[in-house]
Protein backbone atom coordinates (compact mmCIF):
# COMPACT_ATOMS: atom_id res chain seq x y z
CA UNK A 1 0.00 0.00 0.00
CA UNK A 2 1.38 3.33 -1.14
CA UNK A 3 -0.30 6.74 0.01
CA UNK A 4 1.64 9.59 -2.21
CA UNK A 5 0.78 13.10 -0.66
CA UNK A 6 1.18 16.02 -2.65
CA UNK A 7 0.51 19.63 -3.04
CA UNK A 8 2.23 21.46 -0.57
CA UNK A 9 3.95 24.64 -0.79
CA UNK A 10 4.69 28.70 0.51
CA UNK A 11 1.47 30.62 0.56
CA UNK A 12 0.43 33.87 1.86
CA UNK A 13 -1.64 34.28 4.53
CA UNK A 14 -5.07 34.05 3.89
CA UNK A 15 -4.18 32.30 0.36
CA UNK A 16 -5.26 28.67 -0.83
CA UNK A 17 -3.81 25.74 -1.48
CA UNK A 18 -5.49 21.80 -2.36
CA UNK A 19 -3.50 19.19 -1.30
CA UNK A 20 -3.72 15.41 -3.14
CA UNK A 21 -3.69 11.80 -1.61
CA UNK A 22 -3.16 9.29 -4.29
CA UNK A 23 -3.77 5.86 -2.85
CA UNK A 24 -2.11 2.40 -4.78
CA UNK A 25 -2.57 -1.33 -3.28
CA UNK A 26 -5.93 -1.45 -1.51
CA UNK A 27 -9.62 -1.32 -2.46
CA UNK A 28 -9.75 2.41 -2.00
CA UNK A 29 -13.05 3.05 -1.54
CA UNK A 30 -13.66 0.60 1.41
CA UNK A 31 -11.31 2.78 3.35
CA UNK A 32 -11.92 6.44 5.17
CA UNK A 33 -9.04 8.85 4.42
CA UNK A 34 -7.47 11.51 6.75
CA UNK A 35 -5.36 14.22 6.76
CA UNK A 36 -3.28 14.81 9.61
CA UNK A 37 -0.74 17.80 10.26
CA UNK A 38 2.39 18.20 12.56
CA UNK A 39 4.14 21.33 13.40
CA UNK A 40 7.43 21.69 15.12
CA UNK A 41 7.70 20.64 18.39
CA UNK A 42 4.27 19.58 18.16
CA UNK A 43 1.90 16.30 18.29
CA UNK A 44 0.11 15.13 15.27
CA UNK A 45 -2.88 17.05 14.66
CA UNK A 46 -6.41 15.29 13.19
CA UNK A 47 -7.07 18.12 10.59
CA UNK A 48 -10.36 16.52 8.89
CA UNK A 49 -11.27 13.22 7.34
CA UNK A 50 -13.50 11.82 4.76
CA UNK A 51 -15.27 7.86 4.95
CA UNK A 52 -15.98 5.66 2.60
CA UNK A 53 -19.58 6.48 2.52
CA UNK A 54 -18.93 9.83 1.73
CA UNK A 55 -18.75 11.56 5.25
CA UNK A 56 -16.69 14.10 6.51
CA UNK A 57 -14.96 14.86 9.90
CA UNK A 58 -13.53 17.90 10.57
CA UNK A 59 -11.47 19.00 13.47
CA UNK A 60 -11.53 22.24 14.87
CA UNK A 61 -9.26 24.04 12.67
CA UNK A 62 -10.20 23.12 9.47
CA UNK A 63 -13.96 23.97 10.32
CA UNK A 64 -15.30 27.04 8.06
CA UNK A 65 -11.59 26.74 5.88
CA UNK A 66 -10.85 23.23 4.74
CA UNK A 67 -13.12 21.06 2.64
CA UNK A 68 -12.29 17.47 1.43
CA UNK A 69 -13.69 15.36 -1.35
CA UNK A 70 -12.70 12.03 -2.39
CA UNK A 71 -12.63 10.91 -6.20
CA UNK A 72 -12.98 6.68 -5.99
CA UNK A 73 -12.19 6.15 -10.03
CA UNK A 74 -8.75 8.14 -9.09
CA UNK A 75 -8.37 6.55 -5.80
CA UNK A 76 -7.23 10.21 -4.65
CA UNK A 77 -8.47 12.79 -1.68
CA UNK A 78 -8.38 16.39 -2.14
CA UNK A 79 -8.04 18.37 1.15
CA UNK A 80 -8.92 21.84 -0.16
CA UNK A 81 -7.36 24.67 2.54
CA UNK A 82 -8.78 28.49 2.06
CA UNK A 83 -8.13 31.61 4.07
CA UNK A 84 -4.51 30.00 5.62
CA UNK A 85 -3.40 31.14 8.82
CA UNK A 86 0.05 31.26 10.14
CA UNK A 87 -0.38 28.50 12.39
CA UNK A 88 -1.14 26.28 9.71
CA UNK A 89 2.06 26.10 8.63
CA UNK A 90 3.02 22.14 9.04
CA UNK A 91 3.60 18.25 7.73
CA UNK A 92 0.83 17.49 6.28
CA UNK A 93 0.17 13.66 5.99
CA UNK A 94 -2.76 11.51 4.58
CA UNK A 95 -3.82 8.22 6.13
CA UNK A 96 -5.96 5.14 5.68
CA UNK A 97 -7.87 3.44 7.54
CA UNK A 98 -11.00 0.90 7.55
CA UNK A 99 -12.29 2.74 10.39
CA UNK A 100 -10.35 5.84 11.13
CA UNK A 101 -11.83 8.62 11.84
CA UNK A 102 -10.24 11.58 14.29
CA UNK A 103 -7.13 9.52 16.05
CA UNK A 104 -3.80 8.64 14.47
CA UNK A 105 -3.87 4.95 16.13
CA UNK A 106 -7.31 4.20 13.68
CA UNK A 107 -5.55 4.46 10.55
CA UNK A 108 -3.20 1.77 9.41
CA UNK A 109 -1.34 3.30 6.24
CA UNK A 110 0.32 6.59 6.00
CA UNK A 111 1.82 8.73 3.23
CA UNK A 112 5.56 10.42 3.71
CA UNK A 113 3.71 14.46 4.38
CA UNK A 114 3.78 17.50 2.28
CA UNK A 115 4.97 20.81 3.63
CA UNK A 116 2.77 23.53 3.83
CA UNK A 117 4.21 27.05 4.65
CA UNK A 118 1.92 29.81 5.41
CA UNK A 119 4.06 33.60 5.16
CA UNK A 120 3.11 36.32 6.41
Amino acid sequence: VQLQASGGGLVQAGGSLRLSCAASGLVFRMYNIGWFRQAPGKDREFVLAISSSDGSFYGDSAKGRFTIARDNAKSTVYLQMNSLKLEDTAVYYCAAGRFGLTSCAQYEYWGQGTQVTVSS
